[in-house]
């Protein structure tokens, strides 16, 4: 899972806010896809650029993540390691890809977890309860003990 971080968590929900903006989602196109979004927004690269990159290598975005290596110097590795510096991990793209992380679905109530992984309001959906499960994680590593006596907090 995702190293939580508030740098993530925001781009959770701005790559959520974006997709259910969009028109121009498609799942099919590796620059406005889920991966495609989310990598606009970490990256600043544009939808076009990204799927460039992508084509300068095989597959799609599991494909490409399964043959991701750091040091290659590929457009889309560099890309890739681009997102893996933000606290993600190529696991972690691959179930966004599908919607299929089980601790992101269970976070949902049993009617929901049905996303569909080309349906941009449950790709949106997905990243929300990702984003709201990463910040429960960091709101629990914090404690006030850690926090030096006579401090005031605001």
């Amino acid at each position: 899972m995702a190293k939580a971080s508030v740098e993530l968590i925001e781009i959770l929900r701005k790559t959520a806010q974006s997709i259910e903006r969009s028109s121009l989602y498609q799942w099919g196109h590796m620059g406005c896809c889920n991966c495609g979004f989310l990598a606009q927004q970490i990256t600043h690269l544009r939808k076009d650029e990204i799927h460039s990159a992508a084509m300068l290598g095989h597959g799609d975005w599991t494909e490409q993540l399964n043959d991701y290596c750091a040091t290659s110097g590929l457009p889309m590795d560099n890309l890739i390691s681009d997102m893996v510096a933000i606290g993600l991990d190529p696991t972690d793209l691959k179930n966004l890809e599908r919607l299929s992380d089980t601790k992101i679905l269970n976070c949902l109530i049993a009617e929901e977890r049905n996303l569909q992984h080309n349906v941009k309001s449950d790709v949106a959906k997905y990243m929300r309860t990702w984003a709201n499960l990463l910040e429960e994680e960091l709101i629990s590593q914090i404690s006030l003990s850690d926090l030096p006596l006579g401090q005031t907090i605001l």
